[in-house]
């Protein structure tokens, strides 16, 4: 195991925790459905405890994606966590608020009412996916920030925000708006098939109901990812020269990436294959219940090999607006070999994990839910 493997090998996890978090937003995108989908406030309350059976996975799932960044590779942490914080901590209060809205909606002596938390919830579902999507294509748009190493020996703080926006200003780059949003609409469509797959026809005949914000979303989704996709391929990207490090703009560099890397290219169209086939079959055929796993499926691939774009094959993975120096590569911001060796042992934990979530996930949707489970104590 080379260091450059051990920092391909990292950047792989953290590019596949970050696609399991886009996967695990189909939580956030049933909650942006609440008033559409549940007419009355029993059908609300079976989406939401549809809904409150799975939001402690994505919440999990972001603090252990912020958490192999920062083994693995430090200087993009206090860089991004650091200096684009008001972002970061937008996004974060958004989950505070979904958390504090599944528990307390129906609790004795609820001043507020349970529609306010219920608002509150759309909110997380809207804001969550649009602005972890927009942080996200930052890895692709660039972020304005400023790297000095020599400070290390003075301050101590070798990396600053460029302006006092710290992190507002993706908000301001339409294209990272546009990723957002796909994202957005992508948490919908997934979040649709969850509740067809798990809340019982009878009470809600979800299928009827979910195919209009299915169809709408599916056709937004694929009209914004598809142009920031093109957007991606054909302009220019963040190339690095292997040998001196340095860092310069390359005219179709991720499609260059693709071809050069066409394992990746089959991913990516077997992916996106996998969306539209689930998607599709899932309006065509009311008793099939699978479209959300199928769905799932080519999110995690697709997005997965869209991070790895931005990093493999000699690419800066957070490329700076403010410095093009100042870029951060594999090669320049991540941990020492021996803490990557040590990380890739403990690594090998992860399949036990993933096997005990597995085996949750299965004991708690082995049934659809109903009305006479959200009537006991334990229901949100």
């Amino acid at each position: 195991m080379s260091y450059i493997f051990l920092q391909h090998y990292w950047c792989f996890v953290v590019a596949l925790l970050a696609a399991l978090l886009v996967f695990l937003m189909f939580v956030q995108g049933a909650n942006s459905l609440i008033f559409t989908l549940g007419r009355t406030a029993d059908e609300r309350r079976l989406l939401i405890n549809a809904t409150g059976r799975k939001w402690e996975f994505t919440f999990t799932t972001l603090v252990t994606f912020g958490g192999a960044f920062f083994a693995s590779y430090p200087l993009f942490y206090s860089t991004s966590f650091g200096g684009a914080y008001w972002l970061w901590m937008i996004i974060l209060f958004s989950f505070v608020l979904q958390a504090v809205s599944y528990e307390f909606q129906s609790k004795l002596g609820n001043l507020l009412g349970a529609k306010t938390f219920q608002c509150l919830l759309v909110l997380n579902g809207i804001l969550g996916p649009l602005l972890l999507g927009g942080a996200v294509a930052t890895f692709f748009t660039g972020s304005n920030f400023i790297v000095e190493r020599e400070n290390i020996i003075g301050s101590g703080i070798i990396s600053r925000w460029a302006n006092a926006s710290h992190g507002l200003d993706a908000l301001l780059n339409p294209w990272n708006i546009i990723l957002g949003l796909a994202i957005f609409f992508l948490a919908r469509i997934l979040g649709c098939l969850y509740i067809h797959k798990q809340v019982d026809d009878q009470l809600l005949d979800n299928h009827d109901r979910i195919i209009q914000p299915l169809w709408r979303s599916t056709w937004l989704f694929l009209g914004l990812f598809l142009a920031f996709l093109g957007h991606v391929l054909l302009g220019e990207g963040y190339a690095v020269d292997p040998e001196t490090g340095v860092v310069f703009m390359e005219p179709y560099k991720y499609l260059h990436n693709l071809l050069e890397m066409w394992p990746l290219l089959v991913m990516l169209l077997i992916g996106i294959v996998f969306v539209l086939w689930g998607i599709g079959y899932s309006m065509w055929n009311k008793q099939w219940k699978r479209g959300f796993w199928v769905v799932g499926f080519g999110t995690v691939v697709t997005v997965t090999v869209l991070l790895l774009l931005t990093a493999w094959n000699n690419t800066a993975y957070y490329p700076s607006t403010a410095d093009l120096q100042s870029s951060l590569t594999m090669a320049n911001s991540s941990s020492s070999e021996f803490t990557l060796r040590t990380m890739f042992w403990v690594s090998l934990l992860i399949p036990f994990v993933l096997a005990y979530i597995v085996y949750a996930w299965a004991a708690i949707d082995k049934k659809e839910i109903t009305m006479d489970e959200i009537n006991h104590d334990h229901a949100y």
